[in-house]
């Protein structure tokens, strides 16, 4: 079935037409909450969550080795961790999150991360679980288990910046660093929600918060979104690396650039939970 109103990226998918294709794709919860909210994304989804729905925990699938929030793990951890939850790289997978502020939270980091350890068919539910819930559809409690899959994973790591990378874009200026955090947070003003964490932004950064791609909740169309990111002075045809505070809603704004027909940008995995906690780094406050 088409959508009634088309979504803004081609990777988002309308609450009806999930509902016309329940138990033909894989449905991925991917709610994630930042420490300072004191929710439990894993409490929520076992209370309620879309008929068949599995549960992906960033903070579960991650390289644990790094005192670092949720860094991409190896692709043999990867696909592990996939095939417990059933998913293989050929299914159609669509992921949604419950952050009520904005449809669009985490959910692209999943989508993002699926994909470039080799999944094609990967898509966002547009308005999430809160506009599937306001539409007064089904939802069930409780643990989804699906039979064990075989996820063979194979990483894009052209895809993820380190912070090598981010150095040589500041010092050459070949690449354009795009912070998706907040004003208050890029310009120091508001305290970072992790703690030992310095405020302000790295030397030569551009700050578009995600929320400024986004319209009542949901992503915006491309006219808006490129109206934002040129607005914060960046220019869309040439490469960016985008950054944010742990490396969740970079992918957001990689959403964006994908609704205007761009190149995916490079993720800086590490964001600002690495960036803000070393000393050796530069940071400027506005």
């Amino acid at each position: 079935m088409s959508d009634s109103k088309t979504p803004a990226s081609r990777w988002l998918k309308s609450t009806q037409w999930l509902a016309d294709n329940l138990g033909k794709v894989v449905v991925v919860d991917g709610t994630y909450y930042l420490p300072t909210e004191k929710r439990d994304a894993r409490d929520e989804y076992v209370s309620g969550h879309i008929p068949g729905a599995v549960f992906f925990d960033i903070n579960a699938v991650a390289d644990t080795s790094i005192d670092l929030p949720h860094m991409l793990p190896g692709p043999d951890q990867f696909g592990d961790a996939m095939g417990k939850l059933g998913i293989s790289e050929k299914d159609t997978i669509v992921v949604y999150d419950n952050y009520n502020k904005s449809t669009v939270y985490s959910a692209p980091r999943v989508w993002w991360s699926l994909r470039i350890f080799g999944a094609k068919n990967v898509f966002i539910l547009d308005g999430g679980l809160p506009a599937w819930k306001a539409e007064g559809r089904k939802i069930e409690a409780g643990e989804v288990k699906r039979p064990p899959a075989k996820f063979n994973a194979e990483m894009d790591t052209g895809a993820v910046a380190m912070v090598s990378d981010v150095q040589q874009a500041l010092n050459d200026k070949s690449v354009q660093i795009v912070d998706a955090r907040s004003a208050g947070r890029f310009t120091g003003k508001d305290p970072e929600p992790r703690p030992g964490l310095r405020s302000g932004h790295m030397p030569g950064a551009r700050n578009v918060p995600y929320t400024a791609i986004m319209e009542n909740g949901k992503l915006a169309s491309p006219v808006r979104i490129k109206e934002a990111i040129e607005k914060a002075g960046v220019n869309t045809d040439k490469p960016i690396i985008t950054s944010c505070g742990s490396g969740v809603t970079a992918a957001v704004l990689a959403l964006g650039l994908d609704a205007l027909g761009k190149k995916l940008p490079r993720i800086y995995d590490g964001s600002w939970a690495e960036w803000g906690g070393r000393p050796d780094l530069p940071v400027t406050k506005d």
